[in-house]
């Protein structure tokens, strides 16, 4: 890479970011064009030359320039679109909220014991499935490892509307048929959301998590 461009291509990019911010977005596009033809044209000049890289370095420059391929090629209403070029797994998910309308990672599912706060079932999400599709993976998961069925989940209102044969579903919010100490167990599931990621293995709820 030349070397203005190693100067040129993370200021463009904290431009791009501060005219979004602003809602320039004349700005904001003009800045963008100039980083994608900078970065178009630092990967054609790999692409001419990787041919003289040892065959081991070949393939992981290959596969490096797809994902930049991607990136330069992709439209912003297209599907599966590439967000990080370091972690290719990470997904756009939409969050509904007025101040964070989407976040950017990959779904993870926690489940975790209501008294003792140990975890009893853990899995990554990839493709960002609606939560109520999870929740039966998750508890044949904790029934798998745990060599018991849990009576009883408790989780968020994403998984509304879903049901599972002998299982009891409680979700956050819920009024009808709630007595004292479910409720009191419906409160101890919010606690998960507000850990952090070092201590998310010790949180106490019964059911999942995104982090």
């Amino acid at each position: 890479m030349p070397y203005g461009y190693n100067r040129e291509a993370p200021r463009l990019a904290v431009q791009v970011g501060r005219y979004a911010h602003a809602k320039q977005f004349k700005r904001m596009r003009k800045s963008l064009k100039t980083l994608c033809t900078r970065v178009g044209r630092v990967y054609r000049d790999v692409e001419r030359q990787i041919g003289g890289l040892p065959e081991t370095l070949q393939v992981q420059g290959k596969n490096l320039l797809q994902r930049v391929q991607r990136i330069l090629t992709q439209k912003p209403k297209d599907k599966d679109k590439l967000y990080a070029l370091h972690a290719p797994e990470v997904s756009c998910i939409s969050k509904g909220k007025a101040r964070t309308p989407y976040e950017f990672g990959c779904k993870v599912t926690v489940a975790v014991t209501a008294k003792e706060g140990w975890v009893v079932g853990m899995r990554a999400l990839q493709g960002n499935p609606w939560d109520g599709h999870t929740l039966a993976e998750t508890l044949e998961q904790v029934s798998i490892l745990a060599n018991q069925t849990p009576k009883i989940a408790v989780v968020d209102k994403g998984y509304r509307g879903v049901e599972i044969a002998g299982i009891q579903i409680l979700r956050s919010g819920q009024r009808r048929g709630i007595t004292k100490s479910l409720r009191a167990l419906i409160h101890r599931r919010s606690a998960i959301d507000r850990l952090s990621p070092h201590e998310i293995g010790w949180s106490f709820t019964t059911q999942s998590a995104q982090r």
